[in-house]
């Protein structure tokens, strides 16, 4: 094999161990690590949170008691508790309501107002552990039950290119090994001539 063969063969495996590793980090990031640290994953819809969490970024918020949130906190809570659409937003002050709750008083870093409605601890899904730009894009795309065949169907295409690079580097082995024979033979019989 060309010397320029080797290289373009070495470049293309970088390539899709590469393209494999940036899959499964993508993989951990916004599915395995929040399912096991109890965060939860949700997709910025909206450019109310810009610079720092534009629309598609992926945030990771957990669970966290409202008296261990505190202003410049950046948290996702429920518009109308017990309803399903939710606001990721930054807690820009902290009071009491009239029954002696604690609650939070909420703003988007790109809006000018704050938000009209305080926001009661039952409303809280958590504070932002961590987020990935764009990542939510994917996350908006899937059901539940889709994402999780799909994690299942990335996992079983990439155990699948392992096993096949794995036996293709066995099978060049098994090709290298009667070359070596053969040199090795042929440098004993030209020393014992």
């Amino acid at each position: 094999m060309s010397a320029a063969r080797q290289a373009g063969a070495w470049v293309g495996q970088v390539l899709a161990w590469a393209v494999t590793l940036s899959v499964l980090a993508a993989l951990a990031v916004a599915v395995v690590v929040p399912r096991v640290a109890g965060g939860t994953p949700y997709a910025v819809l909206t450019g109310s949170m810009r610079p720092d969490l534009g629309p598609g970024a992926l945030v990771v918020v957990r669970p966290t008691p409202i008296d261990e949130i505190g202003i410049g906190d950046v948290i996702t809570y429920q518009l109308e508790s017990g309803k399903p659409t939710v606001v990721t937003h930054r807690v820009v002050g902290v009071g009491m309501s009239v029954d002696g709750e604690r609650v939070l008083e909420t703003k988007g870093d790109d809006n000018e107002v704050v938000d009209p409605e305080p926001v009661r601890e039952v409303q809280v899904k958590g504070k932002l552990w961590y987020s990935v730009p764009y990542l939510g894009h994917v996350n908006t795309l899937l059901t539940s039950g889709q994402r999780q065949w799909a994690v299942y169907g990335v996992a079983a295409l990439l155990l699948g290119y392992a096993a096949l690079m794995w036996g293709g580097a066995a099978r060049d082995r098994r090709r290298r090994e009667p070359v070596a024979e053969e040199v090795e033979h042929a440098t004993h019989a030209s020393a014992s001539s």
